[in-house]
């Protein structure tokens, strides 16, 4: 074998050892240099669109805080969320802070469904698919909690009764799961429950020497305050399910009946119940005791199931949830239902504040037979008296519905600067339109008048009810002037005259799109 030869077969086999893509320590080094370099802010990484995607890659854990520059509530967390950052630094290193100013991130904000700020979302394993939110945690201990039990084990095992103690007395509130083995599907919905819920202590124990020791037979649920047992839920495999669990463990950070103010505002909403019952009345009520103790027993019996809320009519500063709920002072003591999710409104039918009577109306409401509250002003006596009609809430639908009448309505608010300008060039479109049989030109104030079938959003916005059997609104979406009404009305009001039919005006039937249309507010 030549010299040739051997070095050509001594190339070949050190190639078959390096990968086809393979490329060299300088290459790579010069490689390395221009990826995005990521800094830190008192242990948070600073995060945008450019590096977002590398600190994925390069981090197990990542906990980050989405938030836009102008919100008090991010400048507020901040704090909170650095100190978390900080005690986890050398305790987790896998686990990294990151936060991202998303004000001008529109992409990322639908991407991960941001429409809060903050948002706080949990990342895992470099994956952008589906990240866990971290909702209703504010302080850096909490923090620190919520991540570990999302990390490792969500509860302690137990195994003495000193242990359980210890749990117990570590904090106000703590929660202890008794088990008689802890391989079910009670135990399973036990530890999910337990990540959402990073405020309290939890253990868990299957140790028959402890369940005897606290009395417990049955797989039950203990939540303990201030050392003492406060409430037993007896688990039974598929009875129970995290958000249930969940629901009924948080309502224990309040108290039974919890007072509307600015410092509990922010706990109410915390707490993932969507059913809210308020109760309207001045603590300083001659029979205040009486309703507050009455209110009190009807809320243990729907714990979990409805939030029982007191709001004290005399405190100036919710005079803004008197107005949300319409709530004056000749109505007080008032009962409302509040759903969170629909945001539809119940009232309760009986005037007084009776046990019976809230047990009654909360178990109607949960068996969806109450029937939802709309407020409305009285109809005007005048209303269709002038070139503009006056629609309320007694009168919309009776209107609106009319098949044989074309009515296009103002949606308003009396207090919006823009509203008050418009509300001039809707009067001169009601004149141009007055003599016309087959249109009605209309408004009606939004603020004190609820309509069901109208989803509200901003002020102003206006909608078309044509006539005709096919009920179909169309939202206008066009300038705020009076020829552009005028033409988007005369559009829309082209007729055809029905075959055998002399009149044209009769039998007007509108020449609609079968496009759906939702009603949507539009501010200028």
């Amino acid at each position: 074998m030549n010299t040739h030869t051997f070095f050509l077969l001594l190339l070949l086999f050190l190639k078959g050892f390096l990968p086809a893509n393979s490329i060299s320590p300088n290459e790579a080094k010069l490689k390395k240099t221009k990826l995005p370099k990521i800094k830190k802010e008192n242990h948070v990484l600073l995060l945008k669109t450019s590096n977002f995607d590398r600190a994925l890659k390069e981090t197990k854990y990542l906990l980050v805080k989405f938030y836009v520059t102008l919100s008090q509530s991010s400048q507020n967390l901040s704090e909170e969320f650095a100190e978390a950052a900080r005690q986890l630094k050398k305790e987790a290193p896998t686990i990294q802070f990151g936060k991202m100013d998303v004000t001008h991130q529109h992409d990322l904000r639908k991407e991960f469904n941001i429409q809060a700020f903050p948002t706080v979302k949990f990342f895992v394993n470099g994956s952008r698919e589906d990240p866990i939110d971290c909702k209703g945690v504010r302080k850096a201990s909490t923090f620190i909690t919520w991540v570990k039990r999302r990390t490792g084990p969500s509860t302690a095992l137990i195994n003495s009764t000193d242990q359980a103690e210890a749990i117990i007395k570590a904090d106000d509130l703590a929660v202890i799961g008794f088990f008689r083995e802890l391989h079910n599907d009670s135990v399973e919905v036990f530890c999910e429950a337990a990540k959402d819920v990073p405020e309290m202590p939890f253990g868990m124990t299957a140790s028959e020497n402890v369940c005897a020791s606290y009395g417990i037979q049955r797989n039950s649920l203990v939540v303990f305050k201030k050392g003492k047992p406060v409430h037993t839920e007896v688990l039974e495999d598929g009875r129970q399910d995290k958000l249930g669990l969940t629901r009924l463990i948080k309502t224990f950070t309040l108290d039974l009946v919890t007072e509307y103010n600015i410092e509990t505002s922010v706990k109410i909403f915390d707490v993932p119940v969507e059913n809210h019952i308020l109760l309207f009345t001045p603590t300083n009520l001659e029979t205040f005791s009486e309703i507050y103790e009455n209110y009190q027993s009807a809320a243990a019996e729907f714990r979990g199931k409805i939030l029982f809320v007191l709001v004290d009519t005399d405190e100036s500063r919710n005079g803004r949830i008197f107005e949300y709920f319409r709530i004056r002072d000749i109505d007080v003591p008032a009962v409302r239902i509040l759903n969170l999710t629909s945001d539809a409104k119940y009232k309760m039918p009986a005037d007084e504040v009776t046990v019976e009577n809230l047990k009654e109306f909360c178990q109607n409401y949960l068996n969806g037979k109450a029937k939802q509250h709309l407020s409305s002003e009285e109809i005007p006596q005048d209303w269709d008296k002038m070139p503009v009609k006056v629609l309320v809430g007694k009168n919309f639908n009776s209107i609106i519905f009319n098949k044989t009448m074309t009515v296009f309505v103002m949606f308003y608010a009396p207090w919006s600067h823009e509203c008050r300008k418009l509300l001039l060039i809707w009067d001169k479109l009601g004149e141009q339109y007055e003599s016309r049989k087959d249109i009605m030109i209309a408004k009606i104030d939004v603020t004190a008048n609820e309509i069901l079938s109208v989803a509200l959003d901003r002020y102003p916005f206006f909608t078309l009810f044509p006539a005709g059997p096919d009920y179909q609104e169309v939202a206008y979406t066009g300038e705020y002037t009076l020829e552009a009404f005028s033409e988007f009305l005369e559009e829309q009001s082209k007729t055809k005259a029905e075959p055998g039919e002399k009149d044209p005006s009769e039998g007007i039937k509108e020449d609609f799109s079968q496009k759906e249309t939702v009603i949507r507010e539009k501010e200028l």
